[in-house]
């Protein structure tokens, strides 16, 4: 990618179009995400796979982290599952920055149900920036 950007990143991430995942927008530490869960998207109880919400935090934290143009990456994150998302559900992810300094970063994430705001999950990540 020539112009390094959350949206040239995001735009270019192969797994999040997969998903269905959509950027809604990301500058300064912040970006806010959404997915629709599908049908093929739950696990054994018909619930959204909890991988699937942690991939829709991990792509808004992404976002976040690479909105200052800067190569960023995951040096890891944690997330804690509240309540779960079922199929039809639209789930927002908003995630901002913590703090961010030299290389390192951390960014919160948290996860919402569109129609009611309910909480699904929250997710603290923790970045990296190469350099490059």
């Amino acid at each position: 990618m020539s112009e390094h950007s959350a949206e040239s990143m995001i735009g270019a991430d192969r797994a999040a179009a997969m998903l269905g995942i959509e950027l809604l927008g990301a500058g300064d530490g912040t970006a806010r995400t959404i997915m629709t869960v599908r049908p093929d998207m739950v696990n054994g109880l018909d619930l959204c796979h909890g991988g699937l919400v942690a991939t829709l935090a991990d792509t808004a934290f992404a976002a976040a982290c690479n909105s200052r143009s800067r190569v960023t990456v995951a040096a890891g994150f944690d997330v804690t599952f509240l309540r779960p998302g079922k199929v039809g559900d639209r789930l927002l992810a908003e995630a901002r920055e913590v703090v961010l300094q030299g290389r390192s970063g951390v960014y919160d994430v948290v996860v919402t149900r569109e129609k009611d705001g309910s909480m699904v999950a929250v997710f603290r990540g923790r970045s990296r920036a190469t350099g490059a």
